[in-house]
């Protein structure tokens, strides 16, 4: 769809009804009803793609780094602890019981994990 499109007078009106769809149908059902997996959906599915056209062309990983890792330090975001939310700790504490100090862990100080404080 054009870009050309977005200021007519008929994209306005249907912006407008757009915004408002989700207050105004629970306030006219009386129930609360939240459309989150079709964005969830799109705007992974769009994220992705954009990261992959940087990634594996001339950006290389510096599409990311810009892209995505830089925006969630900014907005301080937990996720960029992901070993930490992924649980990481839980298998590295089995290792260490069974190997001791030649456990290989996904975390420690000098993992990526603790470079984002």
């Amino acid at each position: 769809m054009s870009i050309d499109y977005d200021t007519t007078d008929l994209a306005i009106a249907a912006d407008e009804k757009i915004r408002t769809f989700q207050a105004d149908g629970a306030r006219e059902s009386g129930i609360f009803h939240h459309l989150i997996t079709l964005p969830t959906y799109h705007t992974t599915a769009l994220s992705t793609d954009n990261l992959a056209k940087g990634y594996f062309g001339d950006e290389g990983m510096l599409a990311y780094v810009e892209g995505v890792q830089r925006k969630e330090l900014r907005q301080g975001l937990a996720c960029v602890k992901h070993q930490a939310m992924a649980g990481s700790n839980i298998g590295d504490d089995h290792k260490e019981y069974f190997s001791g100090e030649q456990a290989l862990k996904a975390s420690g100080k000098d993992n990526t994990m603790n470079q984002f404080d």
